[in-house]
């Protein structure tokens, strides 16, 4: 009986590759860090404007208002400065696009994407006080009153309310459904009311598209209040 030897030696072979394949597949990919961009810097006001739906000198108050909240306690593996990351969700909030889309935009992943539109809505969220209120006191209502009195002379008014749509893709196929509206594609129905010259003062943006304007307003605590 003859023993080949090169036949053990290419199976031998065949066996290390394959072992060295499985390795590397297994190594986390090595961490590359990316130049990053600064739309702020790159456009003028009126194209910052169409990308980011605020001019320039709002996004800066936005800035200020939330900086302090989205400062991160180390400079370790570049983390993204205040600006990039409020730069990054109003861009999500003005396209809609998927976060590998913008992320490419701006040179971070998608995942970074994702923790940043969450946290900076998160601290938007918390001005909500501050700036969408009914009005309170009888000297509050009665500039209400006269706001909509001079605009079309329809006296005590306190607010104008409506409902629109806003699109999003569908959340899964187990509640997708909920969220196709009468018009076909999938949107949340957020109710929403506003003074004479349309500052917000109520809104309501927890109800699927599918929703009836009338149960919003129905189960709304603003209904209740009144």
């Amino acid at each position: 009986m003859e023993y080949d030897s090169s036949s053990s030696n290419d199976s031998s072979s065949s066996s290390d590759e394959d072992f060295i394949i499985g390795v590397l597949q297994v190594l986390p990919r090595p961490r590359y860090f990316r130049d990053r961009s600064n739309p702020f810097s790159e456009y003028d006001d009126t194209d910052f404007k169409q990308r980011f739906r605020l001019s320039k000198m709002m996004f800066i108050e936005l800035l200020n208002m939330i900086q302090d909240d989205l400062h991160h306690n180390s400079h370790r593996n570049m983390s993204l400065s205040p600006m990039l990351q409020l730069l990054i969700a109003r861009r999500y909030y003005a396209t809609g696009a998927f976060q590998a889309v913008l992320g490419d935009h701006i040179c971070v992943h998608k995942s970074t994407v994702c923790r940043i539109v969450k946290k900076v809505s998160t601290c938007i969220a918390t001005l909500k006080p501050q700036y969408i209120q009914m009005p309170r006191t009888e000297l509050e209502r009665e500039s209400v009153y006269e706001g909509f009195n001079q605009l079309r002379q329809f006296p005590n008014v306190i607010g104008a309310i409506n409902c629109t749509h806003i699109k999003i893709q569908s959340p899964n196929s187990n509640i997708g459904e909920r969220f196709r509206n009468r018009k076909g594609y999938f949107s949340i129905n957020v109710q929403a009311v506003c003074k004479s010259n349309l500052q917000f003062t109520n809104i309501v943006a927890r109800w699927p598209g599918s929703v009836h304007d009338s149960t919003i307003f129905d189960n709304s605590l603003l209904r209740a209040q009144f």
